[in-house]
């Protein structure tokens, strides 16, 4: 590989985490409570709400449904009032953090489904709040699930900033369509992907080491 692409290589990589990491802690904020909300307010759970759980996740379906290419589009109104402009690494993080709050929510949803009935009534019988039973409960017991999704979810956030990048977003994507496609440099395009590919394998085993650690069982 030139010299000139390594140093272009090393800048898209920083892109590409710091739209990655940037997305998935601002996902995380609203989409952990999101799933918790969707969990606990289900039929038969200790804040039953069937209105407000079918409404809840009736939008997190339909923002599911929509592919992240057409709803970076879809949004760029948006993208261009929060940051002030549709284009660079910063704007692709505001699509990126909308496509993941819905699946976080989710994700974390079903890691709590597996949390046994029992170990709630327990807490219930023992007097704790929906509150407590939350934190002490359900979190602690989902939280190697939940590890495990979350780790799922940022290897679908690595794809989809190439996908941003491709548009105008930066990062790897970026590199690899304005100097691997459009300039005919199959190695640039090769370098890139086996960039993509060490990042995700590196993602997935530091989630599933720390899932490991986090599983008492």
């Amino acid at each position: 590989m030139s010299e000139e692409i390594l140093p272009l290589l090393t800048k898209a990589l920083g892109e590409t985490v710091y739209m990655v990491i940037v997305s998935m802690v601002i996902a995380s904020i609203i989409g952990i409570p999101l799933g918790v909300l969707l969990r606990i307010t289900a039929k038969g759970q200790i804040l039953e709400n069937v209105i407000l759980n079918q409404t809840v996740g009736s939008v997190v379906n339909a923002l599911r449904s929509i592919p992240f290419i057409i709803l970076m589009v879809a949004i760029i109104p948006l993208t261009r009032l929060i940051v002030g402009s549709a284009i660079g690494t910063t704007a692709a993080i505001v699509p990126l953090v909308i496509a993941s709050i819905p699946f976080i929510g989710r994700q974390v949803e079903t890691s709590l489904k597996e949390v046994p009935a029992g170990l709630i009534e327990a807490a219930q019988a023992m007097g704790a709040t929906p509150f407590q039973i939350i934190s002490k409960v359900l979190l602690p017991e989902a939280m190697p699930g939940i590890v495990s999704q979350l780790t799922t979810v940022i290897i679908a956030l690595v794809g989809e900033s190439a996908m941003a990048g491709a548009i105008g977003g930066g990062g790897l994507g970026d590199l690899a369509i304005r100097y691997g496609y459009q300039r005919f440099r199959p190695e640039v395009m090769l370098a890139t992907v086996v960039v993509l590919i060490v990042l995700v394998q590196l993602v997935q085993f530091v989630g599933n080491t720390i899932a490991k650690r986090l599983d008492k069982r």
